[in-house]
């Protein structure tokens, strides 16, 4: 059976309409009609009934349509693979994330390797206190960083998430039981060191130094995991700004989680080496681009 006889009948047998099919095909309506005659006389029965209102599958003919759609199927996964493999889009893209980001990423994910399935994706944690070290020393392909990234070595790609913040404080504290706080609430309070190897800009578009107005918000203990963030807080050391998604994922003896009204929205961007730079890249990038952005625990 040809190819075009192959896709006559399954696009008629969606239809279901001898026009619609044509026009589908870019075909006459005398072609499609030859198609289905031929393959009729083929196979020694009626593939579909026709009347002068409708058009429907026979019993022999859904039988053939799907077993005819499981076969294009693999033909048109195997021309992926195969083309995947021609643009060099296999092996492994190790991607870089923060604790439980790797799960907000799943629906991009998937749909990057039904694009390219011959390249898999493999999930590397990493921590906040050294965002680029990874990727510097090679051990990441890819991170996945809040904006903004502002250095002089690294392509920043497009935004794959967003979502709000929140404020983590002991129980107990004066803010306990807040419907929300606001960005002004941390005058005064101290909040959590992320150490030396985080750039100023970055770090402080999560921990700001001044508060919207210009009160000085103190930095207390030094930390370098989401978890010593969590303990030094339930110690009541520090509060601290944190990204929504925490509340999908965590919970801490002793912590509670308030929203931060007026907080900008965290938007976190997919991150490469420039020099690095390969085809695994693009494809994951203009793979994550044509998906879109989705927020939070979508």
């Amino acid at each position: 059976m040809e190819l075009r006889d192959i896709e006559i009948i399954l696009t008629l047998a969606d239809e279901l309409h001898f026009g619609r099919t044509a026009e589908r095909l870019h075909v006459s309506g005398a072609r499609v009609s030859q198609a289905i005659k031929r393959q009729e006389r083929r196979i020694g029965a009626p593939l579909f009934e026709r009347t002068s209102r409708s058009v429907r599958l026979t019993p022999i003919g859904r039988r053939l349509a799907e077993g005819l759609r499981q076969g294009q199927d693999a033909i048109n996964a195997a021309i992926a693979e195969a083309t995947a493999a021609a643009r060099g889009v296999s092996g492994t893209l190790t991607l870089g994330v923060m604790g439980a980001l790797g799960h907000e990423l799943r629906s991009h994910i998937g749909h990057f390797r039904k694009l390219y399935p011959e390249c898999d994706v493999r999930l590397q944690e990493i921590h906040f206190s050294d965002p680029y070290g990874p990727l510097r020393r090679g051990e990441v392909d890819m991170l996945v960083l809040w904006l903004p990234v502002v250095e002089p070595d690294v392509t920043v790609g497009p935004v794959v998430l967003t979502e709000g913040r929140v404020l983590a404080v002991w129980a107990g504290h004066e803010l306990s039981g807040h419907a929300d706080v606001s960005l002004e609430d941390l005058a005064g309070r101290t909040v959590l060191d992320v150490g030396p190897d985080v750039p100023q800009d970055w770090g402080e578009a999560m921990l700001p130094a001044r508060t919207p107005s210009g009160r000085a918000v103190p930095r207390g203990p030094r930390v370098r995991t989401f978890h010593e963030v969590l303990t030094q807080v339930a110690a009541r050391t520090a509060v601290s700004p944190l990204n929504a998604h925490v509340l999908r994922y965590y919970r801490h003896p002793g912590v509670e989680f308030l929203p931060l009204r007026d907080a900008p929205p965290t938007e976190w961007a997919l991150v490469w080496r420039t020099t690095d730079e390969t085809t695994q890249h693009r494809a994951f990038a203009e793979a994550a681009r044509a998906f879109g952005m989705r927020g939070a625990g979508s």
